[in-house]
């Protein structure tokens, strides 16, 4: 065989090695749509988790042609978020919210790109959370007194059957709602529960595969009316929070020490005067709330709903949670966060049902703003990474975008399972069916709807 017949076929047999070789990374891609086929938006964690399998704890997908790098599992993800933290800290740019207002000088603290606005919207965030009672007892009275709310609530149903997720909803927010604006709902006030539902829809637009093209094929938002329309509620939330901040600010007294989270925002704005490369101005200060009050609410109460099915699933479970309560405790008094050092079980339950809930399987997308090596694998800059969650116990994700409300949602969870399981014992109703604890995957993964019966012990 000659020189010039061996040329072509080492070209051959190179490029077939190329692509055995990319075949084990990545699904192949199709011209135009790239992976976008390959990924079933209704159900992403398993599907990653099916690619997984195949691919390993690391791999790319091409979505139309954005690239997409996937990490799963616990050494790969430490690598990312925290030992390549600087490098792995940055959003990467979501133009379908555009339409909500959201742009270079008004991206609060969840999207925002990393870089000097969010440092100090998040120092900012950080430390007035702290003023204002996070982790003192100031605040775990506030929670304290809203889960003797929820309890109340809960006793209403006189023990009858009844779905738990909008109450704990309601608890979850007024929290927030104390935090952010100084107030709580009652749990029968229309706005407030407009509020609720729109947050809930909110998120439901944020899952599904129109809302992923739009985002990775931005010139399709030129068309009129396509982004409102998938962004409908999730605009609709932010005019309803208007209305709130326009109330508030009514009541503001500059002379006065603030009275939450708003308060102290609009005090920024007023040394900010004068200085265009400020973030504290009106359009961030509707985002920064916003995020806030969703992430907020959703995921303490999501997580509660996992609890509280899971304890009507294993009954034995819950009677040794309530028998800790009692020993610890008692009948008389209310839990209190200084009980947790002492109830080692309770803690463990609630961080089993973090763990088996997931709730957030997949974390917020991150942006690579230099090349990184994980796992052996180069990440180039500007790479889109979702970050599988493992099995360690990483509920509020890890690094520099680590939850900031991690204390509070701690709180929260402890003292609103606590107090609910020291006056109730909860059952499945009579007659109905043991429910299932399979999960309902979007943005949030979610028990199904399910009734309970809470009676009082």
């Amino acid at each position: 065989m000659g020189l010039d017949a061996l040329v072509p076929l080492a070209v051959t047999v190179a490029i077939f090695l190329l692509l055995v070789d990319l075949m084990h990374r990545c699904p192949l891609p199709l011209p135009g749509l790239g992976n976008l086929l390959h990924v079933d938006f209704q159900n992403t964690p398993y599907c990653f988790d099916q690619l997984r399998h195949r691919f390993g704890d690391v791999f790319s997908l091409q979505l139309a042609w954005t690239p997409v790098v996937v990490l799963n599992g616990l050494a790969a993800v430490r690598e990312a978020l925290v030992t390549c933290g600087e490098d792995t800290a940055d959003r990467p740019p979501a133009p379908i919210y555009q339409v909500l207002g959201i742009g270079p000088r008004s991206q609060g603290v969840f999207l925002a790109h990393y870089g000097p606005a969010w440092r100090e919207q998040r120092r900012f965030s950080v430390s007035t959370l702290r003023n204002l009672g996070l982790g003192k007892k100031s605040l775990e009275q506030w929670v304290t007194e809203e889960a003797a709310c929820l309890c109340a609530a809960f006793a209403d149903h006189s023990g009858r059957p009844f779905r738990p997720n909008g109450l704990l909803n309601k608890a979850a927010t007024n929290v927030i709602a104390s935090l952010t604006c100084g107030r709580r709902f009652e749990y029968d006030d229309p706005r407030f529960l407009r509020l609720l539902d729109l947050v809930e829809e909110g998120l439901k637009e944020e899952t599904g595969f129109l809302y992923e093209v739009l985002n990775t094929v931005p010139i399709l938002l030129r068309i009129p009316g396509v982004a409102g329309k998938v962004l409908h509620s999730q605009k609709a939330f932010l005019t309803q929070l208007d209305e709130l901040l326009t109330e508030h600010r009514m009541t503001w007294d500059p002379a006065q020490p603030p009275r939450d989270l708003t308060d102290a925002f609009l005090a920024e704005m007023e040394k900010a005067k004068g200085n265009p490369e400020s973030s504290f101005n009106d359009e961030n200060l509707r985002i920064v709330v916003a995020d806030l009050f969703s992430a907020g609410m959703v995921t303490t109460s999501t997580t509660l709903a996992w609890g509280l099915l899971l304890m009507i699933l294993h009954p034995d479970v819950q009677r040794r949670v309530q028998q800790e309560i009692d020993d610890v405790i008692g009948q008389v008094r209310r839990p209190e966060m200084g009980d947790q050092a002492r109830m080692p079980y309770t803690t463990a339950v609630i961080h089993e049902v973090q763990r088996f809930g997931d709730i957030v399987p997949l974390n917020v997308p991150h942006m690579t703003s230099r090349d990184i090596e994980v796992q052996g694998f180069l990440i180039p800059k500007v790479g889109l990474g979702h970050f599988v969650k493992p099995e360690a116990f990483l509920p509020f994700s890890a690094g520099r975008r680590a939850c900031l409300g991690e204390p509070l949602a701690r709180m929260e969870l402890f003292l609103f399972f606590t107090c609910l399981l020291h006056r109730f014992s909860f059952s499945v109703p009579t007659g109905q069916p043991r429910p299932s604890h399979s999960r309902v995957v979007g943005f949030l993964v979610t028990p199904p709807h399910y009734e309970l019966c809470a009676v009082p012990r």
